[in-house]
């Protein structure tokens, strides 16, 4: 029995017509009927009533016909999972990363999939995170580590790494340093030091304003967060920054909780195709180092990470 005996099979159960069925294979009917012929004799029954115009089946075609079907979808399954390999053999992964990002978890990803993946070309770039976003969407870019103020961006899959919350950063002998507590409004007299548009921290920022009818002043914007300190730190701003950003330099500034910025800035993986063999092993890796994250959970926030994550854009 062949396995081209059975795909003339189903066609013609399905066609209930020879001549569609030799159409649908490109072959010629007389091919058709032969090879049918050829699995009749072979199970030593007839599979078709051809008395009339509409060939139909009979009981022994009714019992064969879902073992055939099961049968060519297995064949199909092994020719899946073979292009798959080969695919991701041969493939191509493109990894995007927010500009300045220093998390040792991501490097980490990338070097074990390359050992397990030597065949993998890889590609990593650095952007805003809104242009990676979209990057994703258009498929230029596989995969991409983000700030974003949203669990999962529209359309596409995501992994949180990082949940924290906005700080206020100053000098000690600032103002706001002697305050318990910190609001959008005790910022007004103060100019403000922040991320630029198109990052995950600027967003959470701009949104809460917005929904306060907050306007801050802003003086001045940095894609990095070590120059965003170093310019509160010498009295030109108040930084706002997420916790661990501001926790990296707590020896020259105090931060305190924005009390009424309820949204936390988020650092997730996000990706598009989950069907993509390179993606979803890319992310295995990603899993497995990220796992002390206390954040790590897919399309949905969690608690503040702890100190040392110093990028979050």
């Amino acid at each position: 029995m062949e396995m081209r005996q059975l795909e003339y099979f189903v066609a013609v159960a399905e066609e209930q017509n020879f001549t569609r069925a030799a159409e649908r294979l490109h072959i010629s009917q007389s091919g058709v009927s032969a090879r049918i012929r050829q699995l009749e004799r072979e199970l030593g029954a007839e599979l078709f009533d051809r008395s009339s115009r509409t060939v139909t089946l009979t009981v022994a075609g009714k019992a064969a016909l879902e073992h055939a079907r099961a049968a060519l979808a297995a064949v199909d399954a092994i020719g899946r999972s073979v292009d798959e390999v080969t695919e991701l053999v041969r493939g191509r992964l493109t990894v995007g990363m927010v500009v300045g990002c220093t998390l040792t978890p991501l490097f980490e990803a990338l070097a074990d999939f390359h050992e397990a993946h030597p065949g993998v070309e890889i590609s990593l770039l650095e952007d805003s995170s809104d242009r990676l976003t979209e990057g994703v969407r258009t498929g230029t870019v596989d995969l991409a580590l983000i700030g974003t103020a949203t669990a999962a961006p529209d359309g596409l899959h995501a992994l949180t790494i990082i949940s924290e919350r906005l700080v206020a950063a100053v000098p000690p002998g600032h103002p706001l340093a002697r305050q318990r507590r910190v609001s959008l409004g005790d910022l007004t007299p103060y100019p403000v030091v922040c991320m630029p548009p198109g990052t995950g921290l600027r967003a959470v920022f701009d949104q809460a304003c917005a929904a306060q009818q907050f306007h801050p002043s802003i003086a001045m914007q940095a894609g990095a967060a070590d120059a965003i300190a170093d310019l509160a730190a010498r009295g030109l701003g108040v930084a706002v920054l997420s916790e661990s950003m501001a926790a990296a330099h707590r020896y020259r500034l105090t931060a305190r909780t924005i009390d009424d910025v309820d949204t936390p800035a988020l650092l997730a993986l996000i990706w598009k195709n989950p069907r993509n063999l390179a993606v979803r092993e890319f992310l295995a890796h990603s899993r497995r180092a990220f796992a002390g994250f206390p954040a790590m959970r897919d399309q949905e926030t969690a608690g503040a990470s702890g100190e040392g994550v110093q990028r979050l854009r």
